[in-house]
């Protein structure tokens, strides 16, 4: 379990430190915001009231103190509450001006927009307030959804222990033995086809005359036995 609660602390140090910055200028830009013609009623720095404490210093320092809890945490479980704080107060700079007038006698805290031009006017709605808690709000809930996204944690690496290396012994195929043979048989070669042999021919006889054993040698003749 505690390895399921832990993570990286990179993971949420991009996010924390963006969500510092935001934070820091939510809270001090209503008070240096007129040296450089950018603020809202009344239009004096350092000036303090209870509108700019509920709808700017007190969001500010928490999205601050969020993002803080994102960049040093360990656990994810802090990390998680670092960025729902985060995105909580992210989400009041953007509907704490229009539901202020709820518990303020229906008059808007925080004052009005003390610029020239509508567009100037426009962009300190816009830097004070809505796009503030809007971009907030979306840093918050990216480094939310990342840090959701780890599993498990810091996994533990397991050791393996070493085991020797065996030979395996090649396969062998058993010697064949001849009953009544004491020793193994010789190698087996290459057998050569068996060609069939040609079947041989009959001998041609040729016909002997039969002697005349009754004829005469040279004045005699052969008769019964006896020369004459």
């Amino acid at each position: 379990m505690a390895g399921m609660l832990q993570m990286r602390r990179s993971r949420g140090a991009l996010s924390g430190f963006l969500l510092m910055l935001l934070g820091l200028w939510g809270a001090i830009i209503p008070f240096i915001g007129p040296y450089f013609h950018y603020a809202y009623t009344p239009d004096s720095a350092w000036t303090y009231n209870t509108g700019r404490l509920w709808l700017e210093v007190l969001p500010g320092a928490a999205v601050f103190l969020g993002g803080f809890l994102l960049m040093i945490a360990r656990g994810r479980h802090i990390a998680m509450f670092g960025a729902l704080l985060a995105a909580a107060a992210g989400a009041w700079f953007t509907l704490g001006p229009v539901l202020s007038p709820l518990w303020n006698h229906h008059v808007p805290m925080g004052g009005s927009p003390a610029g020239d031009t509508v567009y100037m006017r426009v962009m300190e709605q816009l830097g004070f307030f809505t796009a503030l808690g809007v971009v907030i709000v979306f840093v918050a809930a990216a480094a939310l959804g990342r840090i959701s996204s780890v599993a498990s944690g810091l996994r533990d690496i397991e050791e393996i222990p070493e085991t020797p290396e065996t030979t395996v012994p090649a396969d062998t195929v058993p010697v064949e033995r001849v009953p009544g043979h004491t020793g193994p048989l010789p190698a087996r070669t290459r057998m050569e086809p068996v060609v069939p042999a040609k079947p041989a021919k009959a001998e041609e006889t040729r016909a002997v005359p039969a002697q005349d054993t009754t004829g005469t040698v040279g004045s005699g003749t052969v008769g019964s036995g006896t020369i004459q």
